[in-house]
């Protein structure tokens, strides 16, 4: 296991309270040993002008679910995790119903991490590719 600690689903719901997380409709669906799963609907929130799911979103998904996880491997009370660059590969469009997104490790680091984070479709397509860096920072005392 990965993990900081060892977190439970109900550990992790106030991470995606009172901001974008919740406003964009994110739901984190699943911790397991090595990787974190989440939802986001396709709807008014998250299509772009021609009613499909917007590159941007996407990118929110992938960050949401790499940043999350990059704050479980660490002890909170000491760092903090912050991102220092993102990628994505559209794929395929989508035009309703949900996506779904799982985060894993590609390196966990004192100082950096990266995580790859896949976006699939209902019927389990490749939606979207990204690839997240993220700083550890010491929390100021």
């Amino acid at each position: 296991m990965i993990w900081f600690s060892n977190y439970t689903l109900t550990d992790i719901l106030p991470l995606t309270k009172n901001n974008m997380v919740e406003h964009l409709g994110i739901e984190i669906i699943e911790i397991g040993s090595d990787f974190l799963k989440g939802k986001m609907p396709v709807d008014h929130r998250t299509v772009q002008p021609m009613n499909i799911l917007h590159g941007g979103a996407s990118v929110a998904l992938a960050e949401t679910l790499g940043s999350i996880a990059a704050v479980l491997t660490v002890d909170a009370s000491k760092y903090s995790c912050v991102g220092m660059e993102i990628n994505a590969n559209h794929l395929r469009p989508v035009s309703s119903g949900y996506v779904y997104a799982t985060a894993r490790p590609v390196h966990v680091g004192k100082k950096s991490q990266v995580w790859s984070i896949d976006i699939v479709n209902e019927e389990g397509k490749m939606v979207c590719i990204s690839r997240i860096t993220m700083a550890v920072i010491e929390k100021p005392f």
